[in-house]
């Protein structure tokens, strides 16, 4: 399966019962794992999960640190970005270029990298001389 089709089949699994906007994401980590993800609201707004931040979550429950690629889907004519703060959460375990796909239920797909979803984004390398 490539990682757009395993972010297509746990979207399917997301609980979005407040925006009914369902979100995958996967990600193959540098060991060449892949991790999956889904959102998940709460009736309190800002309590809910994005598919990304499951994703990573569950990248570091397999034992993975590092991200290799990404893949981000949902419904609507547009392929989703991630949020700001996923952004800033992928660029914490990636590279500038890591490979970010993003795709929509109807097969659009964008390509771009961490880079361009965060440009100028604060990295760990801002946090070296303490």
């Amino acid at each position: 399966m490539s990682l757009v089709e395993h972010a297509r089949a746990v979207r399917e699994k997301a609980y979005s019962p407040y925006s009914g906007f369902k979100v995958g994401a996967a990600i193959r980590a540098t060991s060449g794992e892949v991790y999956v993800g889904c959102n998940v609201e709460n009736v309190a707004y800002p309590e809910g999960t994005c598919a990304e931040a499951g994703a990573i979550a569950a990248m570091f429950a397999g034992g993975d640190t590092q991200i290799e690629e990404v893949a981000v889907i949902a419904g609507g004519s547009l392929p989703v970005t991630p949020c700001g703060g996923c952004r800033q959460k992928l660029a914490e375990f990636a590279t500038g270029n890591t490979k970010v796909t993003l795709a929509t239920t109807d097969g659009t797909v964008v390509e771009t990298t961490v880079a361009e979803l965060l440009p100028g984004g604060f990295t760990p390398s801002h946090m070296e001389d303490k």
